[in-house]
């Protein structure tokens, strides 16, 4: 049946037919859908090293979701179910769900017809950035609305022609277009769609939707993942399985600076299972038919190590230094170094060491290499990035890799890199067959990357009144994205923008304010971390406004009101402290045997405050009892997942304040597992109660870290507060709080 080329009417009235081109910012049509439905995609192309400094910088926007090619975020049926492709990784917060939400607000579709599927490197929106830096519903909310839009905008151009109306006689509505006041006069989409195989794209995109008229946007959405998890279906990097697979394993280094001198074969295939051995360069690995028959034929290889020198844990610290020279100026407000040369009230050291991000699930990947195309299923939060390091490994170009991201079992950083997939993607290629990679808990605690040492430094002057009229905060710290940039980019960009995330001072009424960052090269291998520098920096300082508070003797929530102004960013921050403290209780007494103490941070341009309540027992051990959070985070797409986010922020906060280090011996990573590498547990978890604020500008903004940095401070605090012993090192173990 031939159907009539309609003409699209947009809200600004443009008929003008535009082709696709890879232009800075664009959308895409096309009818390439099985079944005759229609594909909207929008791409926006920024570079990805500015995309990255751009959410760490103050001030700076936020990344969109970008692509190499065209890509697609909706496909709508014949029967009227639309289908979203989400380029942001599902790792436990909520994301699909989130996203999901903006899709439906924007382009009318009833929920429980909105299908969500995670996009790869080779279907949906294209995500150099990957899902990390609290980025994901700031990066796509614009992005998002503004193709949801211009499809219904579409959608109603070709309704106009079905119904020979004006479009500005119509409504789009639950998944249709009908004349306004008239349901009866209605198309659904999928009515729409299957009329018409060419589609005419509007020059300009259209206004999007009022946010009054919000009705799935801010509505506590059940997650859309949970069906899937409760009833087993959902797959992990761990579930993935392929007719013909077989299992692979790869030799580790036995010291942080081993290097592979030589690889041979050894007895290694004489281990029943074990099919092949795969030796190139410095990497050596074995293809089995089951798992344990290729790590015992790993351990048949003969191998030979240059282990390097033995670190020990001191002389890891030991280079985490702060000189007289060197340091990078991240934050200049006044003239702080004149004021505190002419006297500094109050100095304080604090240090954070080494950490594992110890996910429950270990990373995992299947790969099936065939001729000149590599297909991979990864446990990765950057499908792009990880593309591109499987395509180095095995001499392909990335356009050649399509990487389909699992469920993840909690990412926290670690899974912006797939070494699982590179190694899967090495084997398969060589013994012709899928294989699949996953990694045992030791391989993951000893050879993944690292949360870095921190070394933190701060200096301050009091006036005749009890205020700071001036501080500085200096900052050493390990790599965390320098880790992955090339070195001159490195010197371009000056500090690690990850690494002295949280290190700024925020409190508008200190009139000098002065951070310094030093870079430090440590041997092992670290990288982001969930919430990168944010959680040791936002220690220190935090913990540093407390000191001062006791030192002017003043109350901590008092004293730190005091320092704020009246400008947009103060105001929030003064509103979420006096909403925690509101929530704590902060003017009532204490239970006995506890206190209280406060903290609070701005990060990615949201504020968080909390309190926390704590006690000590009798073996200096610390139970924290209560957490009381407040947050705002600008526009709540969906309120229970915002703040289930703080919840879990708080949980991660309280076992790194409390229990989690790394440390180096003899140039090994220790411990190797969970029984010597304690998590909190559900038993030792403290009662979270949360309030969510809006800023009130309609802009969302971010929420998967920002609710880890008062954290901390706020046990140390409170911890202060009973005991009067300041613990200046995390975790704060027995040993440390009974001096």
């Amino acid at each position: 049946m031939t159907t009539k080329k309609s003409t699209v009417q947009p809200i600004n009235e443009s008929t003008k037919k535009r082709s696709w081109r890879p232009t800075r910012r664009g959308f895409l049509i096309g009818t390439g859908i099985a079944g005759g439905g229609l594909a909207l995609g929008f791409v926006l192309g920024l570079p990805a090293i500015q995309l990255t400094a751009a959410r760490f910088l103050d001030g700076a926007a936020s990344p969109s979701g970008i692509g190499n090619e065209p890509t697609a975020w909706f496909e709508i049926s014949p029967d009227n179910r639309v289908r979203l492709f989400v380029p942001k990784v599902e790792m436990g917060q909520g994301i699909h769900t989130a996203i999901a939400q903006i899709g439906a607000e924007e382009l009318a579709i009833p929920w429980e017809r909105l299908d969500v599927q995670q996009a790869t490197t080779h279907i949906g929106p294209g995500d150099s950035f990957g899902t990390a830096g609290s980025s994901s519903v700031s990066g796509v909310y614009q992005p998002l609305r503004e193709a949801g839009a211009l499809l219904r905008t579409m959608l109603m151009g070709e309704a106009a022609v079905a119904l020979g109306l004006p479009v500005t006689a119509l409504e789009a509505v639950d998944g249709g277009v009908q004349v306004m006041g008239d349901p009866s006069q209605r198309l659904t989409y999928g009515e729409l769609v299957a009329r018409n195989p060419e589609w005419e794209v509007p020059k300009e995109v259209p206004a999007l939707k009022a946010a009054a008229d919000f009705t799935v946007i801010g509505q506590p959405k059940p997650r859309v993942d949970i069906p899937a998890k409760v009833t087993g279906q959902a797959l992990y990097g761990f579930d993935m399985r392929m007719e013909g697979m077989l299992f692979g394993a790869v030799a580790r280094p036995p010291t942080i600076e081993a290097k592979l001198v030589s690889a041979s074969e050894g007895t290694a295939m004489q281990v029943k299972g074990v099919v092949k051995v795969v030796i190139k360069d410095d990497f050596a690995g074995v293809v089995a038919t089951s798992r344990a028959a290729a790590h015992t034929g790993v351990n048949q290889l003969d191998l030979v190590w240059d282990l390097g020198k033995l670190w020990q844990q001191s002389e890891i610290e030991d280079l985490v230094v702060i000189t007289d020279k060197g340091g990078i100026t991240v934050q200049k407000e006044g003239n702080a170094a004149k004021v505190l040369d002419q006297g500094v009230s109050l100095r304080a050291d604090y240090f954070t060491p080494l950490a594992v991000h110890a996910s429950l699930e270990t990373q995992a990947a299947l790969a099936n290499v065939v001729g000149e195309k590599a297909t991979v299923w990864a446990s990765t939060q950057s499908q792009n990035s990880t593309a591109g390091d499987i395509a180095e490994g095995i001499g392909f170009k990335p356009e050649q890799v399509e990487v389909i991201p699992t469920y993840l079992g909690g990412g926290f950083g670690r899974k912006s890199f797939s070494q699982a997939g590179r190694e899967a993607a090495i084997l398969s290629q060589a013994a012709g067959v899928p294989v699949h990679v996953g990694w045992d808990r030791s391989e993951e605690m000893r050879n993944g990357f690292f949360r870095p040492p921190v070394r933190n430094q701060l200096f301050a002057a009091l006036d005749a009144d009890g205020k700071i009229s001036a501080i500085e905060h200096r900052q050493a710290s390990g790599d965390v994205l320098f880790s992955f940039f090339p070195e001159i980019a490195a010197k371009i960009v000056g500090a690690d923008f990850g690494a002295w995330r949280g290190a700024t001072i925020h409190y508008g009424g200190i009139p000098h304010r002065r951070t310094l960052a030093w870079r430090t090269k440590v041997p092992v291998a670290t990288a982001s971390w969930r919430g990168l520098g944010l959680m040791p920096n936002a220690f220190a300082v935090e913990s540093f406004m407390d000191e001062l508070a006791h030192e002017a003797g003043q109350d901590p929530l008092a004293f730190r009101l005091a320092h704020l102004t009246d400008d947009f960013n103060d105001r929030r921050m003064a509103a979420v402290l006096q909403a925690a403290a509101d929530l704590a209780g902060w003017e009532t007494p204490v239970p006995e045997g506890r206190a209280r103490g406060i903290a609070c941070c701005t990060d990615v341009d949201t504020v968080v405050a909390e309190v926390a309540e704590v006690s000590v027992g009798e073996d200096g051990r610390v139970r924290v009892h209560r957490i009381s959070a407040a947050m705002d985070c600008g526009l709540v797409i969906n309120p229970d997942g915002a703040k289930a986010q703080v919840q879990g922020n708080i949980i991660w906060g309280v076992g790194s304040a409390l229990l989690e280090e790394i440390t180096v011996k003899d140039g090994q990573i220790m411990p190797a597992n969970f029984d010597t590498y304690p998590l909190l547990t559900m038993k030792e978890a403290p009662q979270i109660d949360v309030v969510l604020l809006e800023a009130g500008d309609g802009i969302p903004r971010g929420v998967g870290e920002p609710a880890i940095g008062p954290t901390a401070p706020a046990i140390a605090n409170a911890l202060f507060a009973l005991t009067g012993v300041r613990v200046r090192r995390l975790p704060m173990t027995a040993e440390r709080v009974k001096g």
